[in-house]
């Protein structure tokens, strides 16, 4: 080989030198990412701090939120029922010997009474009886003289058949003078019935 022919072959030969070194570094590169790599591992999530709920503890909070919910529906109907008897003893106490006098002196009065006009009704809301049907009876005096009232007020279904039957009544108004007797029906609010006015004697 001539001095000529070596001088075109170093440069080939640190071509190829500088190209071998290349590859080595990116090989080794490679090596220390795959290695560092298959050392780390997946977290195990922590137990302690796991905020979800089992299949069996889902159940139970369901069945204690059904519990709940039944609980809260018994107090709200023994609140009601206790609201209702609190509204009729109210009023009993006011309309009870006052209903006996007006049921018997309205025992011999035929027709509806001499005093229709002077008698008035009214609904009472449900919110503020507990749920019974309540009518507030106005008794009206429009004579010149003190004067007693009976009236007699009927329960209708919605066929119009009279299904419970009150008396109320007022003594000794003064003319002008207005009474307010509440008449309440016993009855449960389903079937829906309606108060009707059937008689009122003045005596």
């Amino acid at each position: 080989m001539n001095i000529k022919s070596l001088r075109r072959a170093r440069p080939a030969a640190l071509v190829l030198a500088f190209v071998a070194a290349s590859t080595v570094a990116l090989v080794s590169c490679g090596d220390d990412s795959n290695s560092s790599g298959s050392s780390s591992q997946t977290p195990t999530p922590d137990k302690a701090s796991f905020s979800g709920m089992t299949p069996s503890a889902l159940k139970s909070a369901a069945s204690s939120a059904v519990t709940s919910a039944r609980a809260r529906a018994s107090a709200a109907a023994s609140s009601a029922s206790a609201a209702a008897s609190s509204f009729e003893a109210s009023v009993s106490a006011e309309v009870a010997r006052a209903s006996k006098d007006a049921q018997n002196e309205l025992k011999n009065v035929t027709g509806q009474g001499n005093a229709m006009s002077e008698v008035a009704m009214t609904g009472k809301p449900r919110a503020q009886t507990g749920g019974l049907l309540a009518v507030l009876v106005t008794i009206t005096n429009k004579t010149d003289k003190k004067a007693s009232y009976a009236v007699q007020v009927d329960f209708l279904d919605s066929s119009g058949k009279v299904v419970e039957t009150r008396y109320v009544g007022a003594e000794n108004l003064a003319p002008g003078a207005k009474a307010q007797p509440v008449a309440i029906s016993t009855k449960p609010p389903e079937p829906v019935l309606t108060p009707n006015l059937a008689k009122a004697q003045r005596y």
